[in-house]
């Protein structure tokens, strides 16, 4: 398994890059993505890096060309994305880029600002020609009111025009526009500022209106005031400011009017065909951009992440060179040497870039090398903590047991089909459905796809297994079980079969469970009693497995003594008390027969069985009995697990306390930070000798005090984790109970109910109803609500119960500088 069971072997590396080389080298470094730049300047403020003015100077361009995309956007023009991905260009093209950005901005800015001006024009010219024509058929209205003699003497509109050519001060008029939203405030505001010495006349303005800037509809109304006087006319124009409304000159003779109405409508014919031509222009100018802006904006990226990784390394004392230390796999350390001469090759440099290996006791990162299947269950095991240097990786071992324990919880075959063929269709158009915008909820399915899929296939079989099918059993091989008697008696009697009793079992079922349990009035008793013992299996063995993991990371480690004095004992202590409850499972399972049952007057239990060989050491009941010698073989299991407790928290702690006081009397001591031994020159003098240079990869040694202590704390968390642990794992059990017993009631209570009605015709549509009804019943609640619950807690099983038996999970990731990695980080952005 390589990498998978175990990270990748990681060295520390120093960089000598030539000046002009190391662009080069960097933009190959990244296209490879194998190596992880440590920064060198941790004091420095960002703004007093080397590179800060070409990081600036790509900012720049990123905002140009975030400018020009939402333009794009906003003509609803698509941008062209064949999957190409350039490679980063050279740093002396960063001048050409940026003034083609410049250039297309300023050209784009222009045209909007054109097109906002004529846009501007345009709303004027067809506001005014709106008043123009309300104001003439205000006028007109009251023309025709003033020759119906009578009529004309209850109109106030009429009234006000002939008060027009009566009064001693001539009637003045306003015309305009304002939002139709703010026409009744409008409305009483003037009323009440001018104490109702005007009259206003408004009218909707028929056509849908665009703001020049935004392009949002806007809805507005013609207005008329009417008004006496120099004073009321500047309180009138006041309130049409301060309402944001918009005043034109309006001719009072219907002559001027018409001429006037006539020179507007030219206008605006003719600004139409300008407009046209302007956004056809835009238009031209916006589909060339969105030709080229994907690949733009990747170089852009590829140069900005260049020079940050610039910033984060030193200047030799000669100018010359740039000095960067960077981790990366040992494995790869020939294809990195590849790439640097690629590097030194495109930059026409004659000083080669040389890659030096340092020795180091820092704690390198983590690289677990993954594909599309593994990355799944490798974020699973993250997502809990990253594995430690060179630890033990759970993921190739999650691959099976985590679907697997879901499964246990999610059996049945019909709901596994249903997961399986969702699963199997996003793998099958996975390249197809990566490109696909479905949100946050869409892509967790989808990054988790090949989860699903074994989920689903482990879930169908365990389905077998249990024998259920959406709540229904398969009879694929025939009951194997027979009944004694006359079966035609059996209805006169009306007597319930009980298999303990009425049945004579012969051969076993030849897959999972006997189809006749499904009917069987005693089917809840059978199946709780297998799940439950099937839980305390699974997760008795996954513990242990888990424990015998960790005397890999012992040898690896060279911690000889912690397999004797940790991890022997811990395997003994478990498998002394727990493993032999399961060894009592099988046995049981195995060797009790129902005539055992008869005879003996039923099975021993088993957790009696458990808790009397510590409350009643020595002897065992005949009650309780499975087999000769039983009391003397829990006898020895309880003293073994009993002393294996002083033994992992006494023995080790014990021989670090020993190992110190050799090396203090052999001479090593601490002194000033420094591991230092007293040792005798030749003339019988003695020296100090330095044993290690002090350091932030020094670490600080621990005391005893602590040490036992935390001995005793792990301790005590292994031995009463083994009994709640073992207790967790009946979440097996109880969720697959629940599952089971879940999925029964929307069975009977959904569509076996459509069976009973007298529909006559409508038979069908009643039974498509239900079938529906039970279905979406199906998704929601089976598949999605409790798929997430059983997810959630195999997710649980894993990282408490399975890898807190070996897996430390304190490391940090190894984050390489990768090009491919930042395109995606800001894609998912």
């Amino acid at each position: 398994m390589g990498s998978l069971f175990r990270s990748e072997e990681m060295t520390l590396a120093q960089l000598y890059l030539q000046t002009d080389a190391a662009y080069h080298c960097v933009s190959e470094l990244g296209e490879l993505g194998l190596v992880q730049f440590r920064d060198l300047n941790p004091d420095v403020n960002a703004f007093q890096r080397k590179f800060v003015n070409e990081v600036r100077r790509c900012d720049e361009m990123e905002r140009r060309l975030r400018f020009l995309l939402k333009e794009i956007e906003k003509a609803t023009i698509t941008v062209v994305d064949n999957g190409d991905v350039p490679d980063a260009p050279p740093p002396q093209d960063l001048i050409e880029l940026e003034a083609q950005f410049e250039q297309l901005e300023t050209e784009t800015r222009e045209i909007n600002a054109n097109q906002e001006r004529l846009n501007r024009n345009f709303l004027e010219l067809t506001e005014l020609k709106h008043i123009l024509r309300q104001t003439a058929n205000f006028f007109d209205e009251a023309e025709m009111a003033r020759g119906h003699g009578s009529d004309f003497q209850t109109d106030d509109t009429a009234a006000l025009l002939e008060d027009r050519g009566h009064h001693s001060s001539p009637l003045s008029f306003v015309a305009g526009v304002i939002n139709r939203s703010r026409v009744p405030t409008f409305e009483r505001l003037l009323w009440r500022a001018c104490r109702g010495n005007v009259f206003l006349r408004y009218q909707e303005i028929d056509v849908e209106l665009s703001d020049p800037v935004s392009g949002d509809p806007m809805n507005k109304c013609v207005f008329m005031i009417f008004f006496q006087g120099d004073q009321l006319r500047s309180r009138v124009k006041k309130i049409c400011e301060g309402f944001r409304a918009t005043l034109y000159p309006c001719p009072e003779s219907a002559g001027e009017r018409r001429e006037m109405a006539m020179g507007v409508s030219t206008r605006i014919e003719d600004l139409s065909t300008v407009l046209s031509q302007t956004s056809d222009h835009r238009y031209r100018v916006l589909q060339a951009i969105a030709k080229n802006i994907h690949v733009w904006t990747i170089k852009v990226k590829k140069i900005k992440a260049i020079y940050h990784t610039l910033n984060l390394c030193n200047m030799d004392v000669t100018q010359k060179a740039l000095i960067a230390e960077c981790w990366c796999p040992v494995a790869d350390l020939e294809r990195i040497q590849v790439a640097l001469r690629r590097g030194q090759e495109h930059s026409g440099s004659a000083v080669p870039s040389i890659l030096n290996v340092m020795s180091s006791k820092r704690k390198p990162p983590t690289y677990n090398k993954v594909n599309k299947f593994t990355s799944g269950f490798q974020n699973i095991v993250d997502a809990f903590g990253v594995a430690s240097y060179r630890e033990v990786n759970p993921a190739p071992y999650t691959i099976i047991t985590f679907p697997f324990l879901f499964a246990v919880m999610f059996g049945d075959c019909g709901h596994g089909l249903l997961m399986f063929l969702f699963a199997l269709y996003m793998v099958l158009n996975e390249k197809k459905l990566a490109f696909l915008k479905g949100g946050e909820i869409f892509g967790t399915f989808y990054s988790g796809r090949y989860i699903i899929l074994l989920m689903g296939a482990f879930s169908m079989y365990t389905g077998l297994l249990y024998n259920d099918c959406f709540s229904k059993s398969f009879n694929i091989f025939g009951s194997s079980w027979h009944v004694n008697g006359d079966p035609n008696t059996w209805p006169e009697t009306g007597k319930a079969l009980d298999l303990d009793r009425d049945f004579d079992h012969h051969d076993p079922y030849p897959l999972g469970i006997d189809p006749i349990w499904q009917l069987a009035t005693n089917k809840l008793t059978f199946t709780n009693s297998f799940k439950m013992k099937l839980s305390v299996v699974l997760g008795v063995g996954q513990m242990m497995f888990g424990v015998v993991l960790g005397i890999f990371n012992y040898l690896y480690f060279k911690k000889k003594t912690d397999i004797f004095t940790v991890w022997l004992p811990q395997i003994l202590f478990l498998g002394c008390i727990f493993g032999y409850l399961v060894v009592m499972i099988f046995f049981k399972w195995s060797m009790v027969t129902s005539s055992f049952l008869h005879e003996e007057g039923g099975a021993p239990s088993l957790l009696i069985t458990l808790i009397n060989m510590f409350l009643s050491f020595g002897s065992v009941t005949k009650e309780n009995l499975f087999y000769d010698g039983q009391a003397g073989i829990q006898s020895v299991l309880v003293v073994v697990a009993v002393l294996c407790v002083p033994c992992m928290l006494l023995i080790k702690p014990i021989l670090i306390y020993r190992e110190r006081k050799r090396r203090s009397a052999s001479g090593y001591g601490e002194f000033g930070g420094e591991v230092v031994s007293a040792t005798v020159n030749d003339d019988g003098e003695q020296q100090v000798v330095s044993r290690s240079e002090p350091g932030e990869d020094e670490e600080e040694e621990t005391s005893m005090g602590d040490i036992f202590v935390l001995q005793a704390i792990h301790t005590i968390e292994f031995c009463l984790g083994c009994i709640s642990n073992t207790a967790s794992y009946l979440r097996l059990w109880a969720l697959s109970l629940a599952h089971a017993e879940l999925s029964e009631v929307l069975w009977n209570m959904s569509f076996q109910k459509a069976f009973g009605f007298q529909a006559g015709m409508a038979m069908p549509l009643v039974i498509f109803a239900t079938f529906s009804m039970w279905a979406a019943e199906t998704v929601a609640i089976l598949l999605v609500m409790e798929g997430l619950s059983a997810f959630l807690h195999a997710l649980r099983l894993h990282w408490v119960e399975f890898q807190n038996k070996f897996y430390e999970g304190s490391g940090y990731k190894f984050q390489p500088f990768s090009f491919k990695a930042i395109l995606d980080d800001d894609d998912e952005i």
